[in-house]
């Protein structure tokens, strides 16, 4: 988030208030002053020696990075150190650099450099005659004996310690054999360890281009360069530690590793050789497609050949003419039977329309006997007038008895 990358690790004093432990192992807590107060969170990982005694009403110096607790929309403090507030002037002094070199970013995680996974050479700036330096020489031999030592010595107490403690850095940065460094003596009092909070000491542990791990003091004990080094080590025993891996371990993981190389290797020969099985059946088939491929352009081609011979286009043209013969034979029939058709409906209108239908209805057709006109109208004849009358079948000759005139 911008406000975790944007604000550097600070220190917070002030009184505890509403301090609650959990079954987890986590504190929270307030802190508070008579002006402000801020939310919290001291994590068991982070807990070490006389803290887990905190309760309310204790004033501290908090060390931390401050957050936000996204449930609840608090700003918070995630506390990484914590110690009781003191009066003393090594302790304000201690505290005064301590916040100006945080302010200037010389503790900011960013900053810190890796520890190699297994070093080539090792750097120890210590005095040769202190139990730190036989702590760390008998847990390298112990973890890893063939990574070679490069013992720097250095006064790790008194006024002098600073200094030499300066020259013998520079003399492993000239040197450049090494890559990691241990710095550090055994426990003491606020006073024994003072050299290791000094400024200018400070300034080139953070300046010193090889990772540097320190290791000053016991586990409670935190001095200048615990913050400005790479890396933290709560004892001298625990730096060796942390700079070379177990040798056991390390012959396990090289062991996995070449089996795990065998079973690569083993799997790829099987997927190369599964592959050339694939790719022999693909050819197989490509080459079984084009042959059938070439037999059926070839057939094609026979059958085109074939369609172009003369005795073909013969019995084409035969076939054809035959067809032609048919189609007019069976067309002549149609015709013939369409007019067949059409006479006989004509015959039955005329039929329809001639008299001699009229006369098969049981009319009779009457005609003057002398001149054989038809009588259409009875005023043209006369009683004693000779008539005929044109049956379906036959005629009859009458004499006209009587003449009535229709209405």
């Amino acid at each position: 988030m911008l406000l975790e990358q944007g604000l550097a690790r600070l220190w917070v004093e002030g009184e505890i208030s509403n301090l609650a432990r959990p079954a987890s192992g986590h504190m929270y807590f307030s802190l508070k002053d008579d002006g402000a107060q801020i939310r919290a969170a001291f994590f068991r990982q982070r807990q070490r020696g006389p803290t887990i005694q905190l309760k309310d009403g204790d004033k501290v110096l908090a060390y931390g990075r401050v957050s936000i607790y996204e449930a609840r929309g608090d700003y918070q403090l995630i506390v990484e150190q914590i110690e009781p507030a003191g009066e003393g002037a090594l302790k304000r002094e201690y505290d005064k650099l301590r916040l100006k070199l945080a302010a200037e970013g010389l503790f900011d995680e960013d900053r810190k450099q890796p520890l190699p996974k297994l070093p080539q050479r090792i750097g120890v700036i210590t005095s040769p005659s202190g139990a730190a330096v036989r702590d760390i020489l008998t847990v390298l031999r112990r973890r890893f004996p063939s990574v070679p030592v490069t013992i720097y010595p250095a006064a790790v107490q008194g006024d002098a310690a600073p200094g030499e403690l300066i020259a013998a850095l520079a003399d492993a940065v000239r040197r450049d054999d090494c890559d990691v460094l241990i710095m550090g003596r055994g426990g003491g009092s606020i006073e024994d360890l003072w050299a290791f909070n000094n400024e200018q000491l400070a300034r080139a542990i953070a300046a010193c281009p090889i990772p540097l791990v320190s290791a000053v003091g016991h586990e409670v004990d935190f001095t200048i360069a615990d913050f400005v080094a790479d890396v933290r080590a709560p004892t001298p025993t625990a730096a060796a530690a942390l700079v070379v891996p177990d040798r056991a371990e390390w012959i396990s993981l090289v062991n996995r590793l070449a089996k795990r190389v065998a079973r690569l290797g083993r799997r790829t020969l099987e997927d190369r050789a599964q592959t050339l099985d694939y790719m022999l059946r693909r050819m197989a088939a490509g080459i079984r497609r084009q042959i059938a491929s070439n037999q059926q352009d070839v057939a094609l081609q026979r059958n085109a050949l074939i369609q172009q011979s003369p005795a073909v286009r013969v019995e084409r043209s035969i076939g054809r003419l035959r067809n032609v013969q048919q189609r007019l034979t069976t067309a002549g029939r149609r015709s013939i039977s369409d007019l067949k058709h059409r006479l006989q409906l004509a015959m039955r209108s005329l039929h329809s329309v001639s008299p001699l239908a009229t006369l098969e209805r049981g009319y009779a057709v009457v005609l003057d006997a002398d001149s054989g006109k038809a009588l259409t109208d009875v005023s043209t004849v006369k009683a004693g007038s000779e008539i005929r009358a044109r049956l379906h079948s036959g005629e009859l000759l009458a004499t006209v008895k009587e003449v009535s005139a229709g209405d």
